[in-house]
């Protein structure tokens, strides 16, 4: 049995969820998610909690039980507090900026990169080197915080480039110098 599938989820009084079939809605006070799950899980509300449970025992049920729990879960927390990733800049002249709602990246390239969020996606920049992403889809916030990373990954030996906060870049040791033949 999947430990994460059969814990129930509990909903706060401000989140409403809806039931249609295979389509599970939740409205809240950040806005409305919907999502369409596999017919290998079912979705029980019982009160203030919910309930995933499987269709019936095979492998795909299995697999897709404890997943489908976390990604209702995570509809349910979404519209009530939301989710933010937080991005570093690291680099001498790497800075970044919001510019209506688009994030302009100027991170050693010869032209700024230019990063237009998905619909639902807040950018905001402190500092001109720290970078939050945030939204209610927690799938999106994270692919969009991807996206940004992805402009200027963290290299390995000066540090240098955007990474996650919090994120620890194993560094290497550079060359050490020594001539060659004489």
């Amino acid at each position: 049995m999947s430990r994460i599938g059969k814990r129930p989820i509990s909903v706060p009084k401000q989140v409403t969820l809806t039931i249609n079939g295979q389509e599970v809605t939740v409205k809240g006070p950040k806005g409305e998610l919907s999502r369409v799950l596999p017919p290998e899980v079912v979705v029980e509300q019982e009160g203030e909690t919910v309930n995933v449970k499987r269709a019936s025992e095979s492998r795909t049920a299995r697999q897709r039980h404890g997943l489908c729990r976390t990604l209702v879960s995570n509809m349910v927390e979404g519209v009530s507090n939301g989710f933010e990733r937080r991005l570093e800049i690291q680099g001498v002249g790497y800075r970044a900026a919001v510019q209506g709602t688009n994030l302009i990246l100027n991170v050693g390239y010869s032209k700024p990169v230019e990063i237009i969020p998905p619909e639902g996606i807040r950018v905001a920049v402190e500092n001109n080197t720290n970078v939050i992403i945030s939204g209610i889809d927690k799938e999106i916030v994270g692919n969009t915080a991807a996206r940004v990373r992805a402009v200027r990954p963290p290299e390995p030996y000066k540090g240098k480039g955007i990474r996650y906060q919090g994120e620890v870049v194993r560094r290497k040791a550079g060359k050490t110098g020594k001539g060659g033949k004489k």
